[in-house]
């Protein structure tokens, strides 16, 4: 794919995050995947991508209006890197709808469930069909284009061309997009979109006027900047002040039907005030991720992945009392393959235990209702001391966030909002016991939020331990959050934005050492994207000096791995399956004593300056086993890992010849099914 190298082997964030994005549609276009599943992933491309255009092509399309020479200044290309962008992008749908159209549907079909579209409904159908449109017939909004209408972000219209070149837009409903339609033949399941079903009846909606074309189209609004994920120091205050004019919600794309005319095309542009660059063509449907709800209306359940109920955990479920058992040993739980019940279930015992003073928690994405939350509340009833940091600052679920943060507090827990100028992104809770008239900690450190539902499709793994090298340096973390200590002293846990940067330079080069004194000299690292330019220059170095680095990224990556003279000793392979990965282990040989660390931060510059993240280290042994067992079961993954080359060509690895398949994350199921044998 085109791409932007800089001068020190830095490969542009957001080119790369397009061949991610494409990981994800090689899965819909993947047959060895069953039909829904393939439709599912589908639905996720068009979601990462309007998420994309919100937030990343919205911050390259404000730098465009920073004047020239504050640009060249700056050294910021975003016209350049926005062409590529928006070109790349072009050829991804133009697949995406290839495959919606030439795999997708007639696979459907073949299993007997068709898509019906408008001009296929039989008369059969029509009185389910005008029982629907009549459900909403009270409450069809349509926008007259006297003035420049708003259009909503995200939201679906049609644009209706009317006689005289006059366009109006007809909101489509959002309440359900799905709807099984009577059976005409037994055996047969046909299922239309209510868009079909407005557009239908579009003609009793302007009776006296004649509609010449209709398209659907859909307008993304710019979200707010992050600048400080991509520049350094003054740098990003430097932009902010260039573009200290700037209006929140501007459209940065409007998704069309390419079937429509130019004329058609021109008006839209027009009537919404927007540029060629802001026109994006797509197909007869949009917002696809919506398709991800999608169901199999059939009894055939190859269609649909075999089910992989959670595991129950070898040790916690025969625990009674789950304080007893984690002040035994460290418990280790890996979702989604085991369950997230002994997360609220720790916090229920804390919750009515008599014995518990104090519960201190940071919550980044909250479910609308959960355990967990219930715990909380009870705990707070209780009369325990419930401190809930929550960071308001959560993208796209600030709301939901501040909603339950107005709830505990009501209640009477102690809730502190984000931090100025950092987000708390760290996945922990402290609970705090009175044993032996003392007080005794335990802890809980994950790579994901405490969220049940995304617990279900994200792979992460958290840590129950009463070790007080980590729990006591845990407790420093709570007072950073509260606001009682400004630094934390920590020789144990890797706490952003202190020392977590400075200890894997210091780890890397540690490596670097043993390497050019002829030791074995390996890192091994699992994240979700590798971003930072300090470190990658540091991986560079230690590639240079013949350290073995073997990365799992799932997401983007600005390294340009198996370079001749910068990269060698660099390979990288990438995981889109099932489930999405988003665990973050690091590795170091460390001179035969390996040193792993686990917890909430990517190698990026967000995780490390901008935010506060914990990461811990692995001191239980048959932890640290299991931990890297899982780990190595993902390195040899031949059917669902990709191969990021420097070209980042996203090529599966094949197994050799007579080696055994290994598609990871069912080999990871299996491995903790026997542990309960």
């Amino acid at each position: 794919m085109n791409t932007i190298i800089q001068e020190d082997h830095y490969l542009h964030r957001d080119i790369n995050w397009l061949s991610f994005n494409y990981r994800v549609l090689q899965e819909a276009k993947d047959d060895r995947n069953p039909i829904f599943e393939r439709i599912k992933f589908l639905g996720i491309f068009s979601s990462n991508l309007d998420e994309f255009f919100r937030v990343r092509v919205s911050n390259l399309r404000q730098l465009k209006k920073i004047d020239r020479e504050t640009r060249k200044t700056l050294r910021l290309k975003p016209n350049k890197t926005l062409k590529i962008i928006l070109k790349k992008i072009i050829e991804q749908q133009e697949e995406f709808g290839s495959i919606f159209k030439n795999e997708i549907l007639p696979e459907l079909e073949r299993n007997s469930i068709f898509l019906t579209k408008s001009e296929d409904f039989t008369s059969e159908m029509l009185p389910f069909i005008k029982a629907i449109f009549e459900g909403y017939s009270s409450s069809v909004e349509i926008i007259k284009t006297i003035e420049t209408p708003h259009l909503e972000d995200g939201t679906l219209y049609y644009s209706v061309l009317l006689d005289n070149e006059e366009i109006c837009f007809v909101k489509i409903p959002s309440e359900q997009r799905f709807y099984k339609l009577p059976e005409t033949k037994q055996g047969k399941y046909h299922i239309t979109l209510i868009d079909d079903i407005i557009a239908f009846h579009l003609p009793s909606l302007f009776p006296d006027r004649d509609i010449i074309e209709v398209g659907e189209i859909k307008l993304s609004r710019d979200a707010e900047l992050y600048l400080e994920e991509d520049y350094e120091g003054g740098l990003a205050q430097q932009i902010y002040e260039a573009l200290s004019q700037r209006k929140m919600g501007q459209p940065t794309r409007m998704l069309y039907d390419a079937s429509i005319s130019k004329i058609h095309r021109n008006l839209l542009k027009k009537i919404l005030g927007l540029g060629k660059v802001d026109l994006m063509p797509g197909g007869k449907y949009h917002n696809f991720s919506d398709f991800m709800k999608l169901e199999n209306p059939t009894d055939d359940s190859t269609l649909v992945y075999d089910p992989k109920p959670a595991l129950v955990h070898p040790v916690l479920s025969k625990a009674n009392c789950l304080f007893k058992t984690i002040a035994k040993s460290d418990q280790l739980v890996h979702f989604p393959y085991q369950q997230f019940d002994y997360v609220a279930q720790l916090l229920e015992q804390a919750a009515t235990d008599p014995l518990v003073k104090t519960i201190k928690i940071s919550l980044y994405r909250i479910a609308k209702e959960s355990a967990l939350n219930n715990a909380l509340l009870l705990a707070i009833e209780n009369g325990k001391e419930v401190t809930i940091f929550i960071e308001a600052q959560a993208r796209f679920d600030e709301a939901n966030n501040i909603e339950w943060g107005q709830t505990f507090s009501d209640k009477g827990a102690n809730v502190i909002y984000s931090i100025p100028n950092i987000k708390v992104h760290s996945k922990i809770f402290l609970i705090q016991r009175l044993e032996n008239e003392d007080l005794k900690n335990y802890a809980f450190i994950s790579t994901g939020n405490f969220n049940a539902n995304t617990a279900k499709v994200y792979v992460d793994h958290g840590l129950f331990t009463a070790n007080t090298k980590i729990t006591d340096e845990l407790v420093q973390v709570f007072e950073v959050l509260e606001r009682k200590l400004i630094i934390p002293k920590t020789k144990h846990l890797l706490v952003s934005p202190f020392n977590t940067r400075s200890q894997f330079e210091i780890l890397i080069e540690n490596e670097i050492t043993h390497a050019l004194e002829g030791k074995k000299a390996k890192i091994t690292a699992k994240m979700n994207s590798l971003h930072d330019k300090h470190i990658i220059k540091k991986l560079y170095e230690a590639s240079q000096a013949g350290v073995e680095i073997r990365l799992l990224i799932r997401g983007f990556c600005c390294l340009v791995p198996e370079t001749k003279g910068l990269s060698d000793h660099i390979y990288i392979t990438s995981i889109v399956d099932r489930y999405l990965e988003h665990g973050r282990i690091y590795v170091f040989e460390n001179g035969g004593k390996e040193i792993m660390y686990m917890g909430s931060a990517d190698w990026m510059t967000r995780n490390l300056d901008h935010r506060i993240e914990v990461l811990t280290p692995i001191y239980d042994k048959a932890i640290f086993k299991e931990l890297k067992k899982i780990l190595s079961l993902q390195l040899k993954d031949n059917q669902k890992a990709r191969h990021l080359d420097a070209a980042f060509k996203n090529k599966y690895i094949k197994p050799k010849k007579n080696e055994t398949q290994i598609r990871s994350q069912y080999a990871i199921y299996d491995y903790l099914s026997n542990k309960l044998k």
